[in-house]
Protein backbone atom coordinates (compact mmCIF):
# COMPACT_ATOMS: atom_id res chain seq x y z
CA UNK A 1 0.00 0.00 0.00
CA UNK A 2 1.24 3.22 -1.35
CA UNK A 3 1.28 5.67 1.61
CA UNK A 4 0.98 9.11 0.29
CA UNK A 5 0.84 11.38 3.77
CA UNK A 6 0.51 15.17 3.00
CA UNK A 7 0.96 15.15 -0.94
CA UNK A 8 -0.70 17.07 -3.30
CA UNK A 9 -3.35 15.70 -5.62
CA UNK A 10 -0.78 15.77 -8.39
CA UNK A 11 2.01 14.19 -6.41
CA UNK A 12 -0.46 11.54 -5.77
CA UNK A 13 -1.24 11.45 -9.16
CA UNK A 14 1.86 10.99 -10.08
CA UNK A 15 2.90 8.82 -7.03
CA UNK A 16 0.12 6.27 -8.50
CA UNK A 17 0.88 6.21 -12.15
CA UNK A 18 4.53 5.64 -11.10
CA UNK A 19 3.50 2.58 -8.79
CA UNK A 20 2.09 1.16 -12.08
CA UNK A 21 5.07 1.38 -13.82
CA UNK A 22 7.53 0.04 -11.06
CA UNK A 23 5.04 -3.03 -10.98
CA UNK A 24 5.82 -3.67 -14.52
CA UNK A 25 9.44 -4.99 -15.77
CA UNK A 26 10.80 -1.80 -16.65
CA UNK A 27 9.83 -0.17 -13.20
CA UNK A 28 11.54 -3.32 -11.37
CA UNK A 29 14.54 -3.14 -13.93
CA UNK A 30 14.88 0.41 -12.68
CA UNK A 31 14.21 0.01 -9.08
CA UNK A 32 17.21 -2.90 -9.40
CA UNK A 33 19.59 -1.01 -11.57
CA UNK A 34 19.29 2.26 -8.83
CA UNK A 35 19.96 -0.61 -5.69
CA UNK A 36 23.08 -1.43 -7.37
CA UNK A 37 24.76 2.01 -8.83
CA UNK A 38 23.57 4.18 -6.07
CA UNK A 39 22.79 7.50 -6.72
CA UNK A 40 20.09 9.89 -6.95
CA UNK A 41 17.03 8.23 -9.57
CA UNK A 42 15.40 10.80 -10.65
CA UNK A 43 12.25 11.01 -13.64
CA UNK A 44 12.25 14.57 -15.70
CA UNK A 45 10.30 15.91 -18.39
CA UNK A 46 7.49 14.55 -20.54
CA UNK A 47 7.38 11.62 -18.40
CA UNK A 48 6.73 13.82 -14.98
CA UNK A 49 4.09 15.73 -16.87
CA UNK A 50 2.21 13.21 -18.16
CA UNK A 51 1.87 10.96 -15.01
CA UNK A 52 0.67 14.40 -13.38
CA UNK A 53 -2.10 14.29 -15.62
CA UNK A 54 -2.86 10.80 -15.48
CA UNK A 55 -1.69 10.30 -18.92
CA UNK A 56 -0.27 7.05 -20.09
CA UNK A 57 3.53 7.90 -21.02
CA UNK A 58 5.88 5.54 -23.47
CA UNK A 59 9.28 7.75 -23.13
CA UNK A 60 11.09 7.60 -19.54
CA UNK A 61 13.95 10.22 -19.41
CA UNK A 62 16.03 9.99 -16.19
CA UNK A 63 18.55 11.79 -14.36
CA UNK A 64 21.56 10.71 -12.13
CA UNK A 65 22.76 12.69 -9.81
CA UNK A 66 26.15 11.81 -7.87
CA UNK A 67 27.43 8.94 -9.90
CA UNK A 68 29.99 9.45 -12.65
CA UNK A 69 29.09 8.44 -15.97
CA UNK A 70 31.16 5.74 -16.13
CA UNK A 71 29.43 4.03 -12.85
CA UNK A 72 26.07 5.08 -14.47
CA UNK A 73 26.94 3.34 -17.93
CA UNK A 74 28.33 0.04 -16.11
CA UNK A 75 25.06 -0.48 -14.22
CA UNK A 76 23.08 0.19 -17.24
CA UNK A 77 25.32 -2.28 -19.28
CA UNK A 78 24.74 -5.46 -16.95
CA UNK A 79 20.98 -5.20 -18.29
CA UNK A 80 20.79 -4.32 -21.72
CA UNK A 81 22.97 -2.08 -24.21
CA UNK A 82 24.33 1.61 -24.01
CA UNK A 83 24.77 4.13 -26.51
CA UNK A 84 26.77 7.25 -25.57
CA UNK A 85 25.44 10.58 -27.17
CA UNK A 86 28.15 12.97 -26.06
CA UNK A 87 30.80 12.73 -23.66
CA UNK A 88 30.30 16.01 -22.78
CA UNK A 89 26.28 16.08 -23.05
CA UNK A 90 26.69 13.14 -20.30
CA UNK A 91 23.82 11.37 -22.05
CA UNK A 92 23.09 8.08 -22.60
CA UNK A 93 20.86 5.87 -24.84
CA UNK A 94 19.65 2.42 -22.85
CA UNK A 95 17.99 -0.29 -24.08
CA UNK A 96 17.04 -2.91 -21.75
CA UNK A 97 17.31 -6.46 -22.78
CA UNK A 98 13.99 -8.59 -23.29
CA UNK A 99 11.84 -5.31 -22.54
CA UNK A 100 9.99 -4.17 -25.78
CA UNK A 101 10.05 0.03 -25.07
CA UNK A 102 9.30 2.48 -28.32
CA UNK A 103 12.06 4.27 -27.97
CA UNK A 104 15.57 4.06 -25.95
CA UNK A 105 15.54 5.86 -22.47
CA UNK A 106 17.50 8.62 -22.02
CA UNK A 107 19.59 8.31 -18.80
CA UNK A 108 21.94 11.74 -17.94
CA UNK A 109 23.60 13.41 -15.81
CA UNK A 110 22.46 17.10 -14.50
CA UNK A 111 23.78 19.37 -17.12
CA UNK A 112 23.59 22.72 -17.90
CA UNK A 113 23.06 24.63 -21.85
CA UNK A 114 24.50 28.45 -22.21
CA UNK A 115 23.69 29.57 -26.04
CA UNK A 116 27.00 30.23 -27.45
CA UNK A 117 26.17 32.47 -30.33
CA UNK A 118 22.27 33.74 -29.52
CA UNK A 119 21.12 32.42 -32.81
CA UNK A 120 18.06 30.35 -31.74
CA UNK A 121 20.19 27.17 -32.95
CA UNK A 122 19.79 23.65 -31.06
CA UNK A 123 23.71 23.41 -32.28
CA UNK A 124 24.95 26.58 -30.78
CA UNK A 125 24.91 25.39 -27.09
CA UNK A 126 27.57 24.77 -24.86
CA UNK A 127 26.47 21.49 -22.69
CA UNK A 128 28.12 21.01 -19.78
CA UNK A 129 27.26 17.35 -17.36
CA UNK A 130 28.26 17.76 -13.89
CA UNK A 131 26.98 15.02 -11.53
CA UNK A 132 27.12 17.08 -8.47
CA UNK A 133 24.90 19.72 -9.72
CA UNK A 134 21.45 20.19 -8.08
CA UNK A 135 18.37 18.74 -9.79
CA UNK A 136 17.14 22.30 -9.83
CA UNK A 137 19.65 23.37 -11.74
CA UNK A 138 19.41 20.75 -14.31
CA UNK A 139 15.65 21.76 -15.04
CA UNK A 140 16.60 25.81 -14.98
CA UNK A 141 17.35 24.51 -18.85
CA UNK A 142 14.13 23.37 -20.05
CA UNK A 143 11.56 24.65 -21.94
CA UNK A 144 8.23 24.84 -20.45
CA UNK A 145 7.28 24.75 -16.60
CA UNK A 146 4.89 21.68 -17.59
CA UNK A 147 8.28 20.05 -18.81
CA UNK A 148 10.37 21.30 -16.06
CA UNK A 149 9.38 18.69 -12.87
CA UNK A 150 11.17 16.19 -11.54
CA UNK A 151 10.10 13.04 -9.59
CA UNK A 152 12.34 11.14 -7.62
CA UNK A 153 10.97 7.64 -6.79
CA UNK A 154 12.80 6.73 -3.46
CA UNK A 155 11.54 9.24 -1.68
CA UNK A 156 8.08 9.71 -3.51
CA UNK A 157 9.12 13.76 -3.80
CA UNK A 158 8.02 16.16 -6.79
CA UNK A 159 10.81 18.84 -7.09
CA UNK A 160 9.30 21.94 -9.01
CA UNK A 161 11.16 24.95 -8.90
CA UNK A 162 9.30 26.60 -11.95
CA UNK A 163 5.43 26.01 -10.89
CA UNK A 164 5.02 23.49 -13.25
CA UNK A 165 2.11 21.76 -10.83
CA UNK A 166 0.28 25.52 -10.85
CA UNK A 167 0.62 25.78 -14.58
CA UNK A 168 -0.93 21.83 -15.12
CA UNK A 169 -3.87 22.32 -12.96
CA UNK A 170 -4.20 25.52 -14.45
CA UNK A 171 -3.95 24.32 -18.21
CA UNK A 172 -1.31 26.57 -19.81
CA UNK A 173 1.92 26.82 -21.22
CA UNK A 174 4.52 29.06 -19.98
CA UNK A 175 7.92 29.45 -20.53
CA UNK A 176 10.56 28.51 -17.73
CA UNK A 177 11.92 32.10 -16.98
CA UNK A 178 11.80 35.10 -19.64
CA UNK A 179 9.97 33.54 -22.80
CA UNK A 180 12.06 36.11 -25.24
CA UNK A 181 15.73 34.69 -23.73
CA UNK A 182 14.21 31.51 -23.78
CA UNK A 183 12.99 30.87 -27.31
CA UNK A 184 16.20 32.66 -28.34
CA UNK A 185 17.90 30.00 -27.36
CA UNK A 186 16.35 27.66 -29.24
CA UNK A 187 13.88 29.04 -32.16
CA UNK A 188 12.51 24.98 -32.33
CA UNK A 189 10.86 25.90 -28.66
CA UNK A 190 8.22 28.24 -30.87
CA UNK A 191 6.81 25.23 -32.48
CA UNK A 192 6.84 22.86 -29.48
CA UNK A 193 4.34 25.35 -27.57
CA UNK A 194 2.06 25.50 -30.26
CA UNK A 195 2.59 21.49 -30.45
CA UNK A 196 2.41 21.22 -26.97
CA UNK A 197 -0.97 23.28 -26.52
CA UNK A 198 -2.38 20.81 -29.11
CA UNK A 199 -1.26 18.17 -27.66
CA UNK A 200 -2.47 18.53 -23.71
CA UNK A 201 -5.76 21.06 -24.75
CA UNK A 202 -3.99 23.82 -23.11
CA UNK A 203 -3.93 27.42 -23.48
CA UNK A 204 -0.44 29.30 -24.02
CA UNK A 205 0.00 31.89 -21.31
CA UNK A 206 0.13 36.14 -22.47
CA UNK A 207 3.53 36.45 -22.12
CA UNK A 208 4.90 33.57 -24.07
CA UNK A 209 2.24 33.90 -26.58
CA UNK A 210 3.44 37.30 -27.34
CA UNK A 211 6.70 36.21 -27.25
CA UNK A 212 6.15 33.27 -29.69
CA UNK A 213 4.62 36.22 -32.02
CA UNK A 214 7.34 37.96 -31.63
CA UNK A 215 10.01 35.74 -32.83
CA UNK A 216 8.11 33.90 -35.05
CA UNK A 217 9.96 35.24 -38.28
CA UNK A 218 12.85 33.25 -36.89
CA UNK A 219 12.55 30.18 -37.84
CA UNK A 220 13.23 31.00 -40.79
CA UNK A 221 16.92 32.25 -40.32
CA UNK A 222 20.08 30.70 -41.88
CA UNK A 223 23.29 30.71 -40.99
CA UNK A 224 26.23 30.23 -43.63
CA UNK A 225 28.50 27.43 -43.77
CA UNK A 226 31.69 27.92 -45.31
CA UNK A 227 31.85 26.27 -48.99
CA UNK A 228 27.67 25.38 -48.84
CA UNK A 229 24.60 26.65 -49.21
CA UNK A 230 23.16 28.51 -46.14
CA UNK A 231 21.63 25.91 -44.07
CA UNK A 232 18.80 27.04 -41.49
CA UNK A 233 18.99 27.30 -38.10
CA UNK A 234 16.25 25.22 -37.08
CA UNK A 235 16.21 22.46 -39.57
CA UNK A 236 13.37 21.40 -41.75
CA UNK A 237 13.16 17.98 -40.26
CA UNK A 238 12.78 19.66 -36.98
CA UNK A 239 9.61 21.80 -38.71
CA UNK A 240 8.54 19.26 -40.50
CA UNK A 241 7.91 16.49 -37.14
CA UNK A 242 6.43 18.96 -35.41
CA UNK A 243 4.12 20.54 -37.70
CA UNK A 244 3.11 16.66 -38.36
CA UNK A 245 2.48 15.86 -34.57
CA UNK A 246 0.21 19.16 -33.80
CA UNK A 247 -2.05 18.77 -36.73
CA UNK A 248 -2.35 15.34 -36.43
CA UNK A 249 -3.12 15.87 -32.54
CA UNK A 250 -5.78 18.54 -33.02
CA UNK A 251 -6.46 19.68 -36.74
CA UNK A 252 -8.95 22.61 -36.21
CA UNK A 253 -6.95 24.01 -33.28
CA UNK A 254 -3.29 23.56 -35.07
CA UNK A 255 -4.45 25.71 -37.77
CA UNK A 256 -5.61 28.46 -35.34
CA UNK A 257 -2.72 28.17 -33.71
CA UNK A 258 -0.45 28.12 -36.76
CA UNK A 259 -2.42 30.92 -38.36
CA UNK A 260 -2.75 33.57 -35.15
CA UNK A 261 0.99 32.73 -34.28
CA UNK A 262 2.20 34.00 -37.20
CA UNK A 263 3.85 30.36 -38.05
CA UNK A 264 1.50 29.87 -41.08
CA UNK A 265 2.53 33.50 -42.83
CA UNK A 266 6.52 32.41 -41.93
CA UNK A 267 6.31 28.75 -43.34
CA UNK A 268 3.19 28.14 -45.54
CA UNK A 269 1.87 31.41 -46.72
CA UNK A 270 0.25 29.74 -49.44
CA UNK A 271 -2.51 29.17 -47.09
CA UNK A 272 -3.27 32.87 -45.96
CA UNK A 273 -4.84 33.76 -49.70
CA UNK A 274 -7.95 31.32 -48.66
CA UNK A 275 -8.75 33.88 -46.25
CA UNK A 276 -11.10 36.45 -47.69
CA UNK A 277 -11.74 34.23 -50.81
CA UNK A 278 -15.02 33.32 -51.93
CA UNK A 279 -17.39 30.84 -52.75
CA UNK A 280 -20.46 30.03 -54.72
CA UNK A 281 -22.93 30.55 -51.51
CA UNK A 282 -25.71 28.14 -52.72
CA UNK A 283 -22.80 25.41 -52.70
CA UNK A 284 -20.75 27.00 -49.82
CA UNK A 285 -22.94 28.93 -47.72
CA UNK A 286 -20.39 27.88 -44.70
CA UNK A 287 -18.00 31.35 -45.55
CA UNK A 288 -14.49 31.27 -47.61
CA UNK A 289 -12.11 29.03 -48.59
CA UNK A 290 -10.45 29.59 -45.36
CA UNK A 291 -13.83 28.63 -43.70
CA UNK A 292 -14.72 26.17 -44.81
CA UNK A 293 -11.21 24.39 -44.89
CA UNK A 294 -11.04 24.71 -41.02
CA UNK A 295 -14.86 23.50 -41.08
CA UNK A 296 -13.20 19.93 -42.93
CA UNK A 297 -10.37 20.16 -40.13
CA UNK A 298 -12.83 19.76 -37.49
CA UNK A 299 -14.97 17.10 -38.77
CA UNK A 300 -11.84 14.79 -38.59
CA UNK A 301 -12.41 14.69 -34.73
CA UNK A 302 -16.11 14.49 -34.66
CA UNK A 303 -17.80 11.87 -33.42
CA UNK A 304 -19.61 11.58 -36.82
CA UNK A 305 -16.33 10.97 -38.21
CA UNK A 306 -15.98 7.64 -35.78
CA UNK A 307 -19.38 6.25 -36.87
CA UNK A 308 -18.50 6.31 -40.39
CA UNK A 309 -14.94 4.90 -39.73
CA UNK A 310 -15.38 3.18 -36.68
CA UNK A 311 -12.06 2.52 -34.90
CA UNK A 312 -10.17 4.31 -37.38
CA UNK A 313 -7.82 7.62 -37.33
CA UNK A 314 -7.08 10.11 -39.33
CA UNK A 315 -3.03 9.71 -40.80
CA UNK A 316 -1.31 13.11 -40.75
CA UNK A 317 -1.35 12.47 -44.45
CA UNK A 318 -4.82 12.97 -44.16
CA UNK A 319 -4.87 15.59 -42.35
CA UNK A 320 -2.59 17.81 -44.83
CA UNK A 321 -4.30 16.57 -47.74
CA UNK A 322 -7.89 18.33 -45.99
CA UNK A 323 -5.41 21.25 -45.08
CA UNK A 324 -4.50 21.58 -48.52
CA UNK A 325 -7.24 20.36 -50.91
CA UNK A 326 -8.49 23.76 -51.48
CA UNK A 327 -5.21 25.82 -51.49
CA UNK A 328 -4.79 26.43 -55.02
CA UNK A 329 -8.61 28.09 -55.55
CA UNK A 330 -7.44 31.25 -54.87
CA UNK A 331 -4.51 30.88 -57.98
CA UNK A 332 -7.97 29.46 -59.63
CA UNK A 333 -10.36 31.94 -58.29
CA UNK A 334 -12.39 33.48 -61.90
CA UNK A 335 -15.37 35.54 -61.10
CA UNK A 336 -18.06 37.03 -62.88
CA UNK A 337 -17.50 40.53 -62.17
CA UNK A 338 -13.67 40.24 -63.00
CA UNK A 339 -13.57 37.43 -65.61
CA UNK A 340 -16.99 37.54 -66.84
CA UNK A 341 -17.62 33.58 -66.19
CA UNK A 342 -20.94 32.60 -65.21
CA UNK A 343 -20.46 31.66 -61.56
CA UNK A 344 -17.51 31.72 -59.41
CA UNK A 345 -15.27 29.14 -60.61
CA UNK A 346 -11.77 27.20 -59.81
CA UNK A 347 -11.39 25.60 -62.71
CA UNK A 348 -8.45 23.41 -62.34
CA UNK A 349 -7.92 24.06 -58.76
CA UNK A 350 -7.25 20.52 -57.72
CA UNK A 351 -4.43 19.88 -60.47
CA UNK A 352 -3.08 23.12 -59.17
CA UNK A 353 -3.51 22.31 -55.79
CA UNK A 354 -1.66 18.79 -56.02
CA UNK A 355 1.63 20.39 -57.40
CA UNK A 356 1.60 22.70 -54.81
CA UNK A 357 0.87 20.74 -51.75
CA UNK A 358 3.95 18.19 -53.26
CA UNK A 359 5.92 21.83 -53.28
CA UNK A 360 5.09 22.44 -49.72
CA UNK A 361 5.93 18.88 -48.36
CA UNK A 362 8.73 18.55 -49.91
CA UNK A 363 10.07 22.37 -48.45
CA UNK A 364 9.21 21.76 -44.85
CA UNK A 365 10.06 18.31 -45.47
CA UNK A 366 6.82 16.82 -43.84
CA UNK A 367 8.21 13.22 -44.41
CA UNK A 368 10.36 13.23 -41.81
CA UNK A 369 8.91 10.48 -40.04
CA UNK A 370 9.19 7.00 -40.60
CA UNK A 371 6.86 5.63 -43.03
CA UNK A 372 4.96 3.01 -41.34
CA UNK A 373 4.37 5.62 -38.48
CA UNK A 374 1.04 7.52 -38.91
CA UNK A 375 2.57 10.88 -38.70
CA UNK A 376 4.62 10.43 -42.15
CA UNK A 377 3.33 12.00 -44.68
CA UNK A 378 4.61 11.17 -48.33
CA UNK A 379 4.51 14.21 -50.67
CA UNK A 380 3.35 11.98 -53.64
CA UNK A 381 0.73 10.84 -52.02
CA UNK A 382 -0.54 13.92 -50.52
CA UNK A 383 -0.09 15.17 -53.91
CA UNK A 384 -2.59 12.46 -55.31
CA UNK A 385 -5.09 13.12 -52.30
CA UNK A 386 -5.33 16.80 -53.16
CA UNK A 387 -5.69 16.03 -57.04
CA UNK A 388 -8.47 13.83 -56.67
CA UNK A 389 -10.40 15.28 -53.94
CA UNK A 390 -12.82 16.34 -56.72
CA UNK A 391 -13.31 12.76 -57.74
CA UNK A 392 -16.84 12.61 -57.15
CA UNK A 393 -17.80 15.86 -59.70
CA UNK A 394 -16.36 13.72 -62.64
CA UNK A 395 -19.76 12.38 -63.06
CA UNK A 396 -22.41 10.27 -61.53
CA UNK A 397 -20.83 8.54 -59.01
CA UNK A 398 -24.20 5.20 -59.20
CA UNK A 399 -22.08 5.33 -63.10
CA UNK A 400 -18.50 5.11 -62.55
CA UNK A 401 -17.00 1.67 -63.69
CA UNK A 402 -16.01 -1.02 -61.39
CA UNK A 403 -12.57 -0.92 -62.29
CA UNK A 404 -12.36 2.91 -61.53
CA UNK A 405 -13.57 2.14 -57.80
CA UNK A 406 -11.11 -0.50 -58.22
CA UNK A 407 -8.24 2.33 -58.99
CA UNK A 408 -9.55 4.94 -56.39
CA UNK A 409 -10.84 2.76 -53.29
CA UNK A 410 -9.12 -1.23 -53.07
CA UNK A 411 -5.84 0.04 -54.71
CA UNK A 412 -2.65 -0.51 -52.59
CA UNK A 413 -0.78 1.99 -54.79
CA UNK A 414 -2.52 4.85 -53.41
CA UNK A 415 -3.89 6.12 -49.76
CA UNK A 416 -6.99 5.02 -51.17
CA UNK A 417 -8.78 5.13 -47.02
CA UNK A 418 -7.79 8.18 -46.66
CA UNK A 419 -9.27 9.06 -50.00
CA UNK A 420 -12.96 7.99 -48.83
CA UNK A 421 -12.06 10.03 -45.56
CA UNK A 422 -11.22 13.04 -46.73
CA UNK A 423 -14.20 13.15 -49.36
CA UNK A 424 -16.45 12.52 -46.28
CA UNK A 425 -14.64 15.65 -44.31
CA UNK A 426 -15.05 17.82 -47.60
CA UNK A 427 -18.65 16.58 -48.39
CA UNK A 428 -19.60 17.42 -44.57
CA UNK A 429 -18.01 20.79 -44.64
CA UNK A 430 -19.88 22.02 -47.87
CA UNK A 431 -22.73 23.60 -47.13
CA UNK A 432 -25.69 24.14 -49.21
CA UNK A 433 -27.77 26.98 -49.53
CA UNK A 434 -30.84 25.04 -47.63
CA UNK A 435 -28.30 25.17 -44.25
CA UNK A 436 -27.02 21.51 -44.61
CA UNK A 437 -24.31 19.00 -46.48
CA UNK A 438 -25.11 17.80 -49.54
CA UNK A 439 -24.08 13.66 -48.87
CA UNK A 440 -25.69 12.36 -51.78
CA UNK A 441 -22.59 11.30 -53.62
CA UNK A 442 -21.14 10.48 -51.15
CA UNK A 443 -23.24 7.73 -49.87
CA UNK A 444 -23.62 6.72 -53.60
CA UNK A 445 -19.74 6.17 -53.57
CA UNK A 446 -20.13 3.96 -50.34
CA UNK A 447 -23.39 2.13 -51.50
CA UNK A 448 -20.93 0.94 -54.65
CA UNK A 449 -17.86 0.47 -52.08
CA UNK A 450 -20.04 -1.95 -50.00
CA UNK A 451 -21.53 -4.27 -52.83
CA UNK A 452 -17.82 -4.28 -54.29
CA UNK A 453 -16.57 -5.84 -50.63
CA UNK A 454 -19.19 -8.19 -50.72
CA UNK A 455 -16.79 -10.13 -53.69
CA UNK A 456 -14.38 -11.04 -51.16
CA UNK A 457 -14.74 -12.09 -46.66
CA UNK A 458 -11.56 -9.59 -46.95
CA UNK A 459 -12.40 -6.16 -45.74
CA UNK A 460 -11.28 -3.41 -47.70
CA UNK A 461 -10.15 -5.82 -50.37
CA UNK A 462 -11.03 -7.36 -53.69
CA UNK A 463 -10.58 -10.67 -54.88
CA UNK A 464 -7.53 -10.88 -57.25
CA UNK A 465 -7.92 -10.73 -61.26
CA UNK A 466 -9.25 -14.02 -62.79
CA UNK A 467 -6.54 -13.31 -65.81
CA UNK A 468 -3.35 -11.40 -66.44
CA UNK A 469 -2.19 -10.33 -69.45
CA UNK A 470 0.37 -13.48 -70.53
CA UNK A 471 -2.90 -15.48 -70.77
CA UNK A 472 -5.13 -12.65 -72.63
CA UNK A 473 -2.21 -12.75 -75.30
CA UNK A 474 -1.89 -16.84 -75.67
CA UNK A 475 -5.63 -16.74 -75.42
CA UNK A 476 -6.30 -13.93 -78.73
CA UNK A 477 -2.80 -14.65 -80.18
CA UNK A 478 -1.78 -11.18 -79.74
CA UNK A 479 1.12 -9.23 -79.32
CA UNK A 480 2.16 -6.93 -75.80
CA UNK A 481 0.70 -3.38 -76.18
CA UNK A 482 -2.34 -1.09 -75.51
CA UNK A 483 -5.13 -3.55 -76.32
CA UNK A 484 -4.05 -5.97 -73.36
CA UNK A 485 -4.63 -3.42 -71.24
CA UNK A 486 -8.47 -2.67 -72.42
CA UNK A 487 -9.06 -6.07 -73.10
CA UNK A 488 -7.78 -6.53 -68.72
CA UNK A 489 -10.22 -3.61 -68.03
CA UNK A 490 -12.92 -5.36 -69.78
CA UNK A 491 -12.13 -8.95 -68.02
CA UNK A 492 -12.26 -7.01 -65.03
CA UNK A 493 -14.83 -4.90 -65.01
CA UNK A 494 -17.14 -8.23 -66.21
CA UNK A 495 -15.61 -9.89 -62.75
CA UNK A 496 -16.57 -7.36 -60.17
CA UNK A 497 -20.05 -6.94 -61.73
CA UNK A 498 -20.47 -10.59 -60.85
CA UNK A 499 -20.81 -11.83 -64.61
CA UNK A 500 -17.41 -13.76 -64.45
CA UNK A 501 -16.26 -14.86 -61.22
CA UNK A 502 -13.56 -18.23 -62.39
CA UNK A 503 -11.38 -18.03 -64.85
CA UNK A 504 -12.69 -20.92 -66.83
CA UNK A 505 -15.56 -17.88 -67.52
CA UNK A 506 -13.58 -14.87 -67.96
CA UNK A 507 -11.70 -17.20 -71.14
CA UNK A 508 -14.87 -17.90 -72.32
CA UNK A 509 -16.23 -14.57 -71.66
CA UNK A 510 -12.83 -12.96 -73.74
CA UNK A 511 -13.45 -15.16 -76.54
CA UNK A 512 -17.02 -14.16 -77.28
CA UNK A 513 -15.97 -10.63 -76.82
CA UNK A 514 -12.98 -10.99 -79.40
CA UNK A 515 -15.14 -10.20 -82.21
CA UNK A 516 -15.94 -6.70 -81.23
CA UNK A 517 -12.43 -5.34 -79.32
CA UNK A 518 -13.35 -3.00 -76.42
CA UNK A 519 -12.18 0.38 -76.60
CA UNK A 520 -8.80 1.61 -75.41
CA UNK A 521 -8.63 1.88 -71.45
CA UNK A 522 -10.80 4.65 -70.75
CA UNK A 523 -9.75 7.73 -69.89
CA UNK A 524 -11.00 9.90 -66.83
CA UNK A 525 -14.28 11.51 -67.51
CA UNK A 526 -14.22 15.29 -67.49
CA UNK A 527 -14.15 16.86 -64.40
CA UNK A 528 -17.18 19.54 -63.86
CA UNK A 529 -16.26 22.73 -61.01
Amino acid sequence: MLFFGTMSSIEQTIATGWAAIEAAPIGRLLQRLQQRAGGEWHLVGGVVRDLALGRPTKDIDLVVRGLPLDAVRAALEHAGRVDLVGKHFGVLKFVPDGIDLDEAIDVALPRTEHSMHSTGGYKDFAVQSDPSLPIEDDLRRRDFTVNAMAWEPATRRLIDPFGGRDDLAAQRIRSVGRPLERFAEDYSRLLRALRLACQLGFEIEPATWTAIQQTIGHLNDTAPVPGEVDEFIVPRETIGKELARMFWLAPARALDLFDGSGAAAALMPELLAMKGCPQPPNYHSEGDVWVHTRLALSHLESEAFQREFPGERPTAELVFALLLHDVAKPVALRTPERDGTDRIRFDGHDRIGASMAHAIAVRLKLSSFPTESPLHIDADRLAWLVGHHLLMMSGPVDQMKNSTMERYFFSSDHPSRSLLQLLWADSSATIHERGEADMTAFRQLTARITQLEQLTAERHRLPPPLLDGHTIMRLLKLEPGPKIGAWLTAVREAQLAGTVTTAEEAEAFLRAQAATPPAEAARPPRRRQ
